[in-house]
């Protein structure tokens, strides 16, 4: 099977969704299948692979970490040009939100082609916590989707249904502010995508239901984002070994923008108190900021700023620390870092209650969004860490979460989405 994926950033930038493609395509390589990326050019070096298709783009941040490919007839051309020497395609696999998505779209419509849709974003959040008047925003993105995407009738989707089970209040008082935001709302510019789509999968069970029943899509099939299997034999084969000394280690990794709220928990781990070693892994646009809170505050921990690290060094890191602490609250569609640091055996200081409900075990709960609550559940994890106490993840999380057995689901949905189109 030759499946080309679409992607809003190229697979070698920084970000989650970037190392759970990366993953996708070298087992569904190893498994025997074809796979193209389809994403913006990257404006920095990186590694090459022939199964990168690069678009002409442009930088849209600072540290040129990030590009955009307008979607449009001239990068139509250029894609069916590029794609030429690869055809045939059996499936196209869409695993973005915004230009890659519309890309996407276009050439599958172009070429009559089934779209499987991976949503990992949570556009309403991201959007809210990152751009000055959301609501602007959202109509701007709604209006574009309705241009450059393909039009037809729809494949996938429904109305949304306040009333649906599973709904929590929360979720019903956002459907019913859905309904009545129209053109203003994220979940409207979901359903856009969805429409064209064969079939809608999630990373974790909590998206896939806010995705049914805001309507996004009837049915939504949950496929976690995994981790190599290589790597978790090779962590779980090593020898036992007792926790190496010293203080409590926490680890925090991600992109350094508001939504993921890396300075909320620097404040934490100010306010705190706790004498443990913080390493923070990573890098973006808060950066300096953050660099700037811990020499103006001077905490009771060491901080140390690791910067961007290789992927197998940051799941080294991620079993040798006593706890990762997860800080974003409503964004994460799946929370991988913690599912990650649950199967190499580390437990969790998780902020979002959706995500502590789906890990499940091994954790330390934040009781709420402060400062405060964060900084408690940093006192509390410290105490059981030193005193030789920690909770414990559950050992079930290391095979369920295997890359080979997440590529095989989703290898099933291509096919589904294939048959359906016949």
């Amino acid at each position: 099977m030759h499946v080309v994926m679409f992607a809003d950033q190229h697979l070698e930038s920084l970000g989650g969704a970037q190392v759970s493609m990366r993953l996708q395509k070298r087992f569904l390589e190893r498994a025997g299948h074809v796979v193209t990326v389809v994403a913006p050019r990257l404006h920095r070096p990186a590694r090459d692979d022939a199964a990168y298709l690069d678009l002409p783009s442009i930088p849209i941040t600072p540290d040129r970490e990030y590009a955009l490919s307008w979607p449009g007839v001239r990068t139509d051309r250029f894609l069916d040009a590029e794609m030429g020497a690869r055809l045939p395609v059996d499936v196209v696999h869409v695993q973005a939100d915004f230009w890659g998505a519309f890309i996407g779209h276009r050439y599958a419509a172009r070429h009559g082609l089934p779209v499987v849709h991976t949503m990992h974003n949570r556009v309403d959040v991201g959007i809210e916590a990152t751009a000055p008047f959301p609501g602007l925003v959202l109509r701007a993105l709604n209006a574009w989707a309705r241009k450059v995407l393909p039009s037809g009738a729809p494949l996938h989707g429904s109305a949304p249904n306040a009333e649906r089970s599973g709904a929590s209040p929360r979720d019903r008082r956002a459907i019913a502010r859905s309904a009545a935001a129209g053109p203003a709302d994220g979940w409207a510019f979901l359903r856009q995508l969805a429409r064209l789509s064969r079939a809608v999968t999630a990373p974790s069970s909590h998206f896939a239901g806010r995705l049914e029943n805001h309507g996004v899509a009837d049915a939504v099939d949950v496929i976690w984002n995994g981790i190599d299997d290589d790597v978790l034999d090779a962590a779980l084969g090593a020898e036992a070994s007792e926790r190496r000394p010293g203080r409590p280690r926490f680890i925090w990794l991600g992109r350094m923008s508001p939504e993921k709220r890396l300075l909320p928990f620097l404040e934490a781990v100010v306010a705190s108190g706790i004498d443990a070693e913080v390493e923070i892994v990573g890098g973006g646009a808060q950066l300096r900021a953050a660099r700037r809170l811990i020499e103006r505050s001077s905490p009771t921990a060491s901080v140390i700023f690791a910067g961007r690290l290789p992927y197998a060094e940051t799941l080294r890191r991620l079993a040798d620390a006593d706890a990762v602490v997860q800080t974003s609250i409503g964004f994460e569609t799946q929370g991988m870092t913690v599912f990650e640091a649950a199967s190499l055996g580390t437990p969790a200081v998780v902020s979002d209650p959706d995500i502590a409900a789906e890990l499940g075990s091994g954790i330390w709960a934040v009781a709420d969004a402060t400062v405060p609550a964060l900084a408690q559940a940093l006192r509390h994890a410290a105490t059981d860490i030193a005193a030789g106490t920690p909770v414990a993840p559950d050992p079930s999380v290391a095979e369920r979460f295997r890359q080979s057995s997440r590529t095989a689901a989703m290898v099933d949905v291509y096919a589904r989405a294939v048959a359906a189109g016949r």
